[in-house]
């Protein structure tokens, strides 16, 4: 099984500034289904990024990906 969000899924909740939350977690909090992605406890993940056609701020490195977040 794989798992992901990618952008040609229109449905997932966007902040006001439109980025998108993504919820690594092994069940998912209400109201984030379409954000979630599923763990398994005791298993090992990984995040891959992919950029297909990227933009400017990409190639010139003014923008990148945040680091990841503990939320409790």
């Amino acid at each position: 099984m794989f798992a992901g969000i990618n952008s040609l899924s229109a449905d997932q909740k966007q902040n006001h500034d439109g980025s998108i939350d993504v919820i690594f977690a092994p069940e998912s909090p209400e109201g984030m289904e379409k954000n979630w992605i599923q763990t398994i406890p005791g298993k090992s993940w990984f995040i891959l990024l992919r950029a297909y056609g990227p933009q400017e701020p990409w190639i010139d490195k003014t923008w990148r990906p945040s680091q990841l977040e503990l939320v409790s």
